[in-house]
């Protein structure tokens, strides 16, 4: 399998194998370092916590899911979310890590899962067709529009928090 699944089963299969190594890298943090400021952020220069990468995450995982909701119900889509532009993903993240702030760690892990659960069921109530046969945004299949957003992003994190772990643990 190239690292760009080309279909369905290729992209359950990155998603399902990413998210155990991830969250038992999320796991192996200690509580107390969650919300310590040390891993690289998503705007150039800045860092953010743990906890605000575990807040992206779930953020863009919910914007798929919504995306797809609301273009199966042939209602207007906002890409990637109302009030952002595709030049300002950076804002678009502290969005997610000011909407998450308050969490609890242990939540925002429950939360994650549920979502990426929630991918999976929507990866899997759709054909290979649906996902990789026609564009569904400008000339993006919906299956790239969720690995762009989900596998790839947590591949990123994962090295980025296996890294901010090495240094503060």
């Amino acid at each position: 399998m190239s690292s760009v699944p080309k279909n369905k089963d290729e992209l359950e299969l990155a998603i399902n194998s990413i998210v155990p190594k991830l969250m038992a890298d999320y796991r192996s943090i200690p509580e107390s370092n969650t919300r310590k400021i040390g891993v690289e952020g998503n705007i150039k220069g800045t860092t953010i916590s743990v906890s605000d990468t575990v807040a992206y995450l779930i953020g863009w995982g919910k914007l798929v899911l919504k995306w797809h909701h609301l273009k199966s119900q042939n209602q207007h889509v906002d890409f990637p979310e109302t009030g952002y532009k595709w030049n300002q993903l950076g804002l678009l993240a502290e969005c997610f890590h000011k909407e998450y702030h308050d969490w609890k760690y242990d939540d925002l892990l429950v939360e994650l899962e549920s979502t990426v659960s929630d991918i999976l069921l929507l990866i899997s109530n759709l054909s290979n067709h649906e996902l990789y046969g026609v564009a569904w945004y400008e000339r993006w299949t919906l299956g790239r529009m969720i690995q762009f957003n989900t596998s790839s992003p947590m591949k990123n994190m994962r090295t980025k928090v296996r890294r901010f772990n090495r240094e503060f643990t």
